[in-house]
């Protein structure tokens, strides 16, 4: 049995930052893409070398625009990769060539080490290891063979019981005891690698979250030596433990007695299962077990670039948002307001299958109502906070008007489209901010304005489509008619369904997109 990391899984909260730092600084290789195996609406990648060898593998679960997490007991704290030791000054350089938080060089364990951050601010380390031959280090345009990183040297754990803690990895992982000082136990593995449990006693406890090392993942040679480590967990009763198939490595789960997930992975078969070693990395992957439409699992997903590639960079903007940028796009854009209970992903896939040559965009409501997210506040069934909708709907307005130059959206060829609180929010818009939306599709909405502005809308086109079963439907009239008093173009559809939307809701969209916008 060879011991050691087969791979240290992180959460990202920006995940085109994230590339940036792991391919392009650090110049990993972007060896897997895949939705992931808990939740088929989070992106996981994962980064290697240059033939995806476990124990070069660091991966990462993108939050987008998650809420950060707390470094602190019971969790990983720091990654560590190695380096030749004559790389420390090429490493030095570029970090502060390239504005990379970093501090060293120091020496830890006779070694020298420069700790950066990553974007999220997680601690990467840089380790001169002596001796170090990686299997396949990845060579960029600007990064030579002798300054690559090798391989993964390293992970913290922090620990209010390290003793536990290593004894509990020692006795069931195959790591040994290889040094200790400044409150740090090393553990090393066969594969060259080490884990340091420190002793953070009276340390605040962790909190999962975006910027946080979710766990890390040890080597095991095969599936029969999984299922063994976990008849022996089981019956010396250490705890939860749960085995998965991940197409890649089949594994198990573990928390050690410092409350640590620990991951205990094969090998085989490896990222080269299901895509050749020349174009590993360039395909999304969704797990077989969703049953869900790849293409709708790609729209929700977060999009990004590699370096050296045409990207389209996410602007800091009034409301937290996705653009989704299609492979042709044919100049048209289409913008989609979430309703309750939703956010910025939600209307993503209605929204590639109306205009799959459109670009995207997709903002999250900024009014958590009820505990979700909405576009403005409800008070009752049928009123709402007219303070807040008329402070978010000129926000609204300026969003657009960022968004139109950040994205180069062309606001006679865009069309909203908005569901349930989300189309009540573009009608508001229309009728407070004349000419912000030209062309409208309102899904189940209703007039929410007690006063209703004088307003001139000659020009603007709007569908809206309302269920006949929709217990809101009686109120879509009141809409309809102020939009038409504005000088709206409106046509109301009545379709046999409820609140929920569906394909001819879908099929109404797409038809008058290509009436209206092209």
């Amino acid at each position: 049995m060879t011991s050691g990391i087969h791979h240290i899984t992180g959460i990202t909260r920006k995940i085109q930052a994230n590339v940036d730092f792991y391919a392009g600084f650090l110049g990993l290789r972007l060896v897997k893409r895949t939705a992931g195996y808990e939740d088929a609406d989070q992106l996981h990648l994962f980064y290697g070398d240059a033939a995806a060898s476990p124990g070069s593998l660091v991966t990462f679960l993108a939050w987008e625009d998650g809420s950060p997490g707390r470094v602190g007991l019971g969790q990983p704290s720091e990654i560590a990769f190695a380096i030749r030791p004559e790389a420390i000054g090429f490493w030095l350089t570029r970090a502060l060539t390239q504005n990379i938080a970093m501090t060293g060089p120091a020496q830890e364990f006779g070694e020298p080490v420069l700790r950066l951050k990553d974007p999220d601010g997680i601690i990467v380390k840089l380790v001169g290891e002596a001796g170090v031959e990686g299997p396949a280090p990845h060579v960029t345009k600007d990064i030579a063979a002798g300054d690559a990183i090798q391989r993964i040297r390293g992970a913290t754990i922090l620990s209010e019981r390290p003793a536990e803690t290593a004894a509990f990895i020692g006795g069931h992982f195959g790591f040994r005891r290889a040094a200790e000082a400044d409150g740090i136990v090393r553990l090393a593995g066969d594969a060259g690698d080490v884990l340091d449990i420190r002793d953070a006693s009276g340390f605040w406890t962790s909190a999962p979250g975006t910027g946080t090392i979710d766990h890390v993942a040890l080597r095991a040679p095969d599936r029969a030596a999984v299922e063994a480590a976990a008849g022996r967990l089981a019956a010396e009763d250490a705890g939860d433990t749960n085995m998965h198939d991940r197409t890649y490595f089949y594994s198990l789960y573990v928390r050690e007695p410092g409350g640590s997930l620990v991951e205990y992975a094969t090998d085989a078969p490896g990222m080269t299962v299901d895509e050749p070693l020349e174009t590993l990395g360039t395909r999304l992957f969704v797990p077989r077990h969703f049953r869900a439409d790849p293409d709708d699992v790609r729209a929700r997903l977060p999009q990004f670039s590699l370096p050296g590639e045409e990207r389209m960079s996410e602007r800091d903007l009034p409301f937290i948002h996705r653009v989704h940028r299609p492979e042709n796009p044919d100049g048209t854009a289409v913008v989609l307001l979430h309703g309750t209970g939703g956010n910025e992903t939600s209307l993503l896939p209605f929204g590639a299958r109306l205009a799959p040559d459109a670009v995207l965009l997709s903002p999250r409501g900024r009014s958590m109502d009820e505990g979700y997210p909405r576009f403005f506040r409800r008070l009752t069934a049928v009123t709402f906070d007219q303070k807040e909708l008329a402070s978010e709907a000129e926000a609204f307005a300026a969003f657009m008007e960022g968004a139109n130059a950040a994205y180069g959206l062309d606001p006679a060829k865009t069309l909203f489209v908005g569901y349930s609180n989300g189309a009540n929010m573009i009608g508001a818009v229309m009728l407070q901010h004349p000419g912000v939306i030209r062309n409208a599709v309102l899904l189940r909405g209703m007039n929410v304005l007690e006063t209703v502005p004088a307003a001139d809308l000659s020009g603007a086109n709007v569908l809206m489509v309302s269920g006949e079963a929709d217990p809101y439907g009686r109120y879509a009239g009141d809409l309809e008619a102020h939009l038409a008093a504005a000088g709206a173009t409106v046509e109301h559809k009545l379709l046999a369904a409820g609140h929920d939307i569906g394909i001819a809701d879908l099929d109404l969209a797409k038809a008058y997109k290509e009436r209206v916008v092209g």
